[in-house]
């Protein structure tokens, strides 16, 4: 009955209208001459379901064979004769059996996919020691199914390059979410643990067919009552569900949680107290949750509490937390985004110089979390100098799929390079060549997820959450053929609709960093919601919160000294890594304005003068998304209507906006270079006044 049931909700979805639901795993019915191959091939299923993660194996293959093939593939006995496909582990499944040496030899989560042809029968295996690699090698099976792979001579081994692989949800109890853009949290904590939404098994397959291990179900600036037993009753429901799917459940812990949970004076990490209420917050949470992941904390930043409150280390606060998850086997993922009271010279030095000199001080079960670059998930940064400085201590990259800074949901803004560049930047540590990828323990993404019909908020979009989860499982691979399986598996595996969707996909990164923030500039954007664009933003609370602190423009130049003259930011690199970024001959222009600030009239790479390039990456911006745009009317017709339709909406938009964001900043920057508009370039339609005084007190992601 429950296959039956499978086969019927894979029929039924493919006669709904395409809402983005599906994500990458629509199983759209393929060609009929490839499905009549795929048929021929694939035989009957042998596929064992003794534990929930195998039946959940089994029910993908056949929701996905259902779809794909147009029918319900046979499930029979391990005395099956001719062309056989089989699941399972050694221990499962006497046909996987003989494979055990190769299947070892894979760990614990790597899977084997294999033709072979052994006691006279053509078998097509996908093997794993382990009921969880069976499942991710079902998920890879149904991947090249959908891609249109040859399967003639499969033999396939993988495994994961990086053990931690984490989802940070930065959802609120009351179901807002921070930096937010896909509607509100997926965690009705309301109706939990009764209701189990089955959204949530959905979620659930989706990380999988990723190997996303790990979610954070709240967010990093965390409430206490996270922690508190009716919350970890909800919290034990939703690790109930993701279990079979190989997914851990972690917490984001309020470091001050003794004091507001459990009526303590003071949440000093040395205090005997205070230790043993961590001791036994840990012990009820394994009591519920038995496989409970460890916890996320950001602590000493943006106003949250740590142990720097009590003249203690970050170490101090970490490993409190390590010794009370350490005999239960759980992590500590101690986030590195900090930065003091007192706003420092460059805000970028501030998590290396905290951090670097504690290397060797925390626990063997802590791992430092460290963004992707020295500020704040900005549409370019270099890599963050600890990537390489501290040996002695497990990192995790910490990547933002959400896109704060980049256009929100209705931008199509493919991270897929963004991730690709930071991961394979060569930080030179010990003098050769070490990538950052080599460095990681672990890779977190704070999720772009929420209960938009599309999870992501727009269609694009989920793309992001699909690239990250790639790139988790092996950092080494290119983001440029993630994105032609994701748009084969999302829209068609037609190359005439694969090829120009990829092609506008590489190009939407740099597209973005050209209307927004080219040539090493960075933090451009208004004040709070980060919506549009303020390089004038000044004044406030903080320096180190406004534009004009970063960019330094100025009647003789613009950027950010980071030299020997300036703050020595580059010093926190390796030296080799060092000398380039601080040489004005060396250094990429891409990253130009972030470690320099360079006269408007230095020649550039192309010949023109540092203004007239600057004004032209502007302008190039909006004519790449002009382009992306004729490319995507191109596809009227290849492509669903439903969703067609909306993407080229969300363009129109970002084709607006990319307007709005180059006219404002070059009125703005010409009004401080006092340079006229190179020849060719038209002037912004507005005084510099009216861009200054646009208001969006209703921008989503920082209000409610």
């Amino acid at each position: 009955m429950l296959l039956a049931a499978v086969a019927l909700m894979a029929c039924s979805a493919g006669a709904r209208a395409e809402d983005g639901y599906n994500l990458w795993l629509r199983y759209a019915p393929l060609d009929p001459v490839l499905a009549a191959d795929y048929a021929t091939q694939l035989g009957e299923v042998v596929a064992p379901d003794q534990t929930p993660t195998l039946r959940a194996a089994r029910d993908e293959l056949v929701r996905g064979l259902t779809g794909l093939l147009g029918t319900a593939p046979r499930i029979q006995n391990e005395s099956s004769a001719g062309h056989v496909l089989a699941l399972g582990t050694p221990q499962s499944s006497v046909l996987i059996a003989p494979f055990r040496e190769e299947v070892e030899s894979l760990g614990e989560e790597g899977y084997l996919l294999k033709r072979t042809r052994r006691d006279g029968r053509d078998m097509l295996l996908v093997a794993s020691r382990s009921d969880i690699g069976v499942l991710y090698g079902t998920f890879h099976l149904l991947r090249l199914l959908q891609t249109g792979a040859s399967l003639d001579h499969l033999d396939l081994r993988d495994s994961p390059k990086v053990r931690l692989r984490v989802l940070d949800h930065w959802d609120n109890l009351d179901g807002y979410v921070e930096r937010g853009y896909a509607g509100r949290s997926l965690w009705e904590w309301q109706t939990l643990p009764e209701w189990r939404d089955p959204r949530y098994t959905d979620y659930a397959r989706a990380n999988a067919s990723l190997g996303i291990n790990g979610t954070v179900l709240n967010n990093v600036n965390a409430n206490a009552q996270s922690l508190a037993p009716q919350y970890l009753a909800k919290a034990a429901a939703l690790a109930n569900v993701f279990r079979p799917y190989g997914i851990r459940v972690y917490l984001s812990a309020r470091f001050s949680a003794p004091i507001e949970l459990g009526g303590l004076k003071t949440a000093d990490p040395l205090d005997p107290a205070v230790q043993q209420w961590w001791r036994d917050k840990a012990d009820e949470i394994y009591q519920r949750i038995p496989d409970f992941g460890g916890f996320l904390v950001k602590a000493n930043s943006e106003g949250q509490p740590g142990p720097q409150d009590y003249g203690r280390s970050h170490a101090d606060g970490a490993n409190l937390l390590a010794d009370a998850l350490a005999p239960h086997g759980g992590v500590v993922m101690w986030r590195a985004f900090v930065y003091a009271h007192d706003v420092p010279a460059d805000r970028a030095t501030q998590a290396y110089t905290e951090f670097a000199g504690l290397d060797g001080a925390f626990r063997s079960n802590v791992v430092l979390q460290v963004k992707n670059g020295p500020i704040d998930f900005q549409p370019r940064e270099p890599f963050h100098p600890l990537f390489g400085a501290m040996p002695r201590t497990p990192l995790m990259m910490e990547f933002q799929i959400t896109k704060e800074y980049l256009g929100f949901a209705t931008h199509l803004v493919y991270l897929g390079p963004l991730f690709e560049e930071v991961l394979q930047a060569d930080t030179r540590a010990g003098g050769k060549r070490y990538t950052v990828a080599q460095s990681l323990s672990g890779i977190a993404g704070v999720a772009n997820i929420g209960t938009d019909r599309t999870w992501s908020g727009s269609h694009f979009d989920q793309a992001n959450w699909y690239a990250f989860g790639r790139l988790a499982w092996n950092p080494d691979q290119s983001s440029r053929d993630i994105a032609a399986d994701w748009a084969a598996m999302t829209f068609s595996p037609d190359p005439a609709v694969v090829q120009p969707i990829v092609g506008m996909m590489m190009a939407s990164r740099e597209a973005a960093v050209n209307y927004m923030t080219p040539l090493g500039l960075h933090h451009l954007m208004a004040r709070g919601h980060h919506y549009g664009p303020g390089p004038w933003v000044d004044g406030g609370p903080r320096a180190d919160w406004t534009s004009v602190y970063y960019h330094r423009a100025d009647r003789n130049g613009i950027g950010f000294d980071r030299t020997a003259t300036g703050s020595n930011a580059v010093v926190q690199y390796a030296p080799e890594v060092a000398a380039t970024y601080a040489d004005l001959t060396q250094v990429p222009e891409a990253l130009l304005l972030w470690f320099h600030h360079v006269p408007w009239d230095h020649r550039m790479a192309s010949g023109r003068p540092l203004w007239d390039e600057l004004v032209g990456r502007y302008s190039l911006g909006v004519r790449q998304v002009q382009a992306m745009q004729d490319t995507w009317a191109s596809l009227r017709g290849r492509v669903d209507a439903d969703r067609h339709e909306q993407v080229a909406a969300f363009l129109q938009i970002q084709l607006r906006e990319a307007q709005w964001w180059r006219d404002a900043s070059v009125a703005y920057f010409q009004s401080i270079s006092g340079r006229p508009l190179p020849a060719g370039e038209a002037p912004p339609p507005h005084p510099l006044a009216y861009y200054q005084a646009l208001q969006f007190p209703s921008a989503p992601g920082d209000g409610r």
